[in-house]
């Protein structure tokens, strides 16, 4: 039932998508041994290749263009999905690696460093200017030129896509409106976007007609036949890739049929260029003009590129703190519930006042400027709060926080030192709180639900397909198609 690799524990279903892939190795068993297994990414690289291979078996079938275009979208974003699992899982068994090795007692090194915390990226408002000819767009003269084009963001194993955009020179600009969220990101994070293009030729339907579909499935019935069909719907060990680009594409594509996708610019955003507003960025061409999904680009594009550090939209701690007055004793200060969040020290008279969002009876600000240090009860030498101070006009405000015991000082020293910690590291992402837009959920493309499965498109019987035949045939397929219906259902309801 299953296959394991007894040095590392690895398991895997026999028969599984993985293992296929495995076997024609395209995928190696070492990216996914490790100490630090990962059955969460495994499980997703396992569903992705079994998308992959459904996308193939659709890209073969279908007849309609705007079909073959959304199948061969899947299958270039399952298989950059499956390269970005594999490189994670190797990224993860290299730390676990070089844990162990700093767990040995000569090499001793100093204490833990401090992380910082992880924050939400949002891109939105993508647009990216066309550059035409004025016979091509003023007179509208020459030949019509249009191409299919979709953007792929990745951030570390995390990638999405845009919707499809039908191009020629009546637009000048490639517009994808909708916001983009990447949950999980770092300070040091590197967004990649990369807009593919595939060219259309002058309306002919891609792929096989529906009687040639009907056709030559008509044949499987029969061993022989059945494998020469399977052979011409699945790409061999050798076939050439046929998604193209210049990508490091190192899961070949199936050679099959159909529209293929190509990488026509690329671009890598980092903190630096987070800014809340639109921007403009620079964009590297990775194609000629003699490239059949060439499009004439400016080299730019435009984007609104936002960030949310979760220590500014969560809070870091909450508890009770005593506001002792000057000159008072620490007994007969003020009892208040303080929460840090952002830049902010709110204090409430109760936590019900916290949790309604009313208005807090004194706020402290907390930012890059401020500083703090820790307070000692007088004749103990323990330290006992924390003294905050900020310039307001040239003089120093100071408000000085007593906690209930020594142990809960101590954890708020090391709340406030980890908040500025992660205020160092987000930078500009700090000063305040960004807007981040939350998109909609993600439904499947128009056309896909009217297709059902891609034995839908076959061509109803005929003098070319006898009844009994096509009967016989939907009957005997009738499994396929559920599973790929399955896969395709699963696939947009998990977007």
């Amino acid at each position: 039932m299953f296959c394991r690799n007894e040095r590392s524990r690895v398991t895997v279903a026999r028969g599984s998508a993985l293992e296929m892939e495995i076997r024609r190795g395209r995928c190696r068993l070492s990216a996914l041994v490790g100490p630090a297994q990962d059955t969460e990414i495994q499980r997703k690289m396992e569903r992705e290749l079994r998308m992959r291979d459904g996308a193939c078996k659709l890209l073969a079938a279908c007849s309609r263009r705007e079909q073959a275009l959304e199948a061969a979208k899947s299958l270039q974003l399952c298989s950059r999905r499956v390269l970005a699992y594999m490189a994670e899982l190797q990224r993860r068994n290299e730390a676990e690696l070089l844990r162990r090795a700093a767990r040995r007692p000569s090499d001793a090194g100093p204490a833990d460093e401090r992380l910082p915390c992880r924050g939400t990226v949002c891109v939105s408002d993508l647009r990216i200017p066309l550059m035409w000819k004025d016979t091509e767009y003023f007179r509208n003269k020459g030949e019509l030129h249009r191409c299919a084009v979709f953007c792929l963001l990745q951030l570390g194993a995390e990638i999405y896509d845009t919707p499809m955009v039908l191009v020629d020179r009546t637009l000048t600009d490639i517009c994808f409106e909708s916001a983009v969220l990447f949950s999980e990101a770092g300070p040091d994070f590197e967004l990649k976007v990369e807009l593919y293009s595939a060219g259309l030729s002058g309306g002919a339907a891609q792929g096989s007609t529906p009687r040639k579909l009907a056709t030559r499935l008509s044949t499987s019935l029969g061993r022989s036949s059945g494998k020469r069909v399977r052979a011409a719907m699945d790409g061999g060990p050798g076939s050439p890739p046929g998604n193209g680009g210049t990508g490091p594409l190192l899961l070949p594509a199936p050679s099959v049929p159909g529209p293929k996708f190509h990488l026509l610019a690329h671009a890598v955003l980092s903190l630096a260029e987070v800014q809340d507003g639109f921007r403009t960025h620079d964009l590297s061409i990775a194609s000629s003009e003699e490239s059949s999904f060439w499009l004439p680009l400016y080299g730019s594009m435009c984007c609104r590129l936002a960030a949310q550090p979760r220590c500014m939209a969560t809070p870091v701690r909450s508890g009770f703190l005593r506001l002792q007055q000057p000159g008072t004793e620490a007994q007969s200060g003020t009892r208040l519930y303080c929460v840090l969040r952002g830049t902010d020290l709110l204090c409430y008279r109760d936590p019900g006042e916290a949790e309604a969002g009313l208005q807090p009876a004194l706020t402290i600000a907390v930012n890059k400027e401020t500083r703090i240090r820790a307070t000692e009860r007088e004749g103990r030498g323990q330290p006992h709060g924390m003294a905050v101070t900020n310039r307001f006009g040239g003089e120093e405000v100071t408000h000085t926080l007593l906690a209930e015991s020594r142990a809960e000082a101590q954890r708020w020293m090391e709340a406030f030192w980890q908040h500025f910690y992660d205020m160092s590291q987000w930078k500009q992402c700090c000063d305040e709180l960004m807007k981040i837009e939350v998109p909609p959920p993600r439904r499947p493309p128009a056309m896909l639900p009217r297709q059902g499965s891609l034995y839908h498109e076959m061509a109803l019987p005929g003098p070319a397909v006898p009844p009994s035949a096509c009967e016989g045939l939907l009957l005997q397929d009738n499994a396929v198609a559920e599973e790929i219906r399955a896969l395709l259902s699963s696939y947009y309801s998990d977007r």
